[in-house]
């Protein structure tokens, strides 16, 4: 199944594979077990960044897109793949001035083994950088045909309204989609003026941690020790609205005789200006838990939304 993507052209598997555990939670033979069950369900679309995993003791950045390089060229399917990755939040390379878009480009383009990056985003806004200044680098690589699209990763509204303000201006380069932090627990990052915006431009909303960074899958509940690299991103989650969550996403899931990960996917689908979301896996038994696509009735998605 392939969705289309705004008005990039591209068609894309409606789960993004994220990258993030690349090199940190999933080593380099889990990574590419799970990039294979992927490709073989039909995935098509990869997301990652310059920065995935550089928390990691020992770790430079720059790991998970080496791995994605190396699997695709292994398999020989670039062509095949939709590749995003990102600059602004590497160490070694921030923020959106040009010269660091341009190197952080090559560097990108250099570790994923490919001369061209499908979607490119700027990871987060950079406000001690004229807009004028990222855009027109951005728009350069395009023209070198270098990537082929532009993303915008955590931005507000009305920055993202100037940047596209300024890009129709110059006559250069917009930004085609949107990540934002978006799941059925953190809902306002993109309800509300970036959702009118992202729908009235017709820029998709590809959101991360669109389970909660492992929230959502029903694995953590009232009273349960869970051993997770993950477990203290979840007393903000673990309230009385969380579990109560959990409880109605469950019924909905044990309805499509789903996963809870799948349902909560379903959700993030059935919303306004929402595309592919970006789930990650450390092993190919998590992903068969996300892989299947789990159409909600509006009254399921009613319910959940007035949690």
């Amino acid at each position: 199944m392939r969705i289309p993507l705004g008005k990039t052209g591209l068609t894309v598997h409606p789960l993004c594979l994220g990258g993030n555990v690349f090199g940190w939670s999933a080593d380099a033979t889990q990574s590419r077990d799970v990039l294979d069950a992927y490709a073989s369900a039909g995935g098509n679309f990869i997301d990652t960044a310059d920065m995935y995993s550089e928390w990691e003791d020992g770790n430079i950045g720059g790991e998970s897109e080496t791995i994605i390089g190396d699997w695709m060229r292994t398999k020989g399917n670039r062509s095949e793949m939709i590749i995003a990755t990102k600059v602004a939040k590497l160490s070694t390379r921030p923020g959106l001035s040009a010269a660091n878009i341009k190197a952080a480009a090559e560097d990108s383009l250099r570790r994923l083994g490919s001369d061209y990056i499908d979607i490119y985003y700027a990871h987060e806004d950079d406000e001690a950088t004229p807009l004028e200044e990222t855009l027109q680098a951005f728009h350069e690589l395009v023209v070198a045909g270098k990537v082929r699209h532009l993303g915008a990763s955590n931005y507000t509204a009305p920055r993202l309204a100037e940047a596209l303000r300024i890009s129709r201006e110059l006559g250069i380069s917009e930004y085609q989609v949107v990540q934002p932090q978006y799941n059925l627990v953190v809902r306002d990052e993109f309800e509300g003026a970036l959702m009118e915006l992202s729908v009235r431009e017709n820029i998709p909303c590809l959101p991360y941690f669109a389970l909660a960074a492992g929230f959502l899958t029903g694995k953590y509940q009232p009273g349960v020790e869970v051993d997770s690299v993950r477990a203290d991103d979840m007393p903000d989650y673990m309230t009385e609205r969380g579990w109560a969550l959990l409880a109605a996403l469950n019924q909905v899931a044990e309805a499509h005789n789903a996963s809870m990960a799948a349902a909560a996917l379903g959700w993030l689908r059935a919303q306004p200006g929402v595309a592919s979301p970006i789930a990650s896996a450390r092993t190919p038994e998590q992903l068969a838990q996300i892989m299947p696509i789990v159409d909600l009735t509006s009254e399921q998605v009613a319910a959940l939304n007035s949690i």
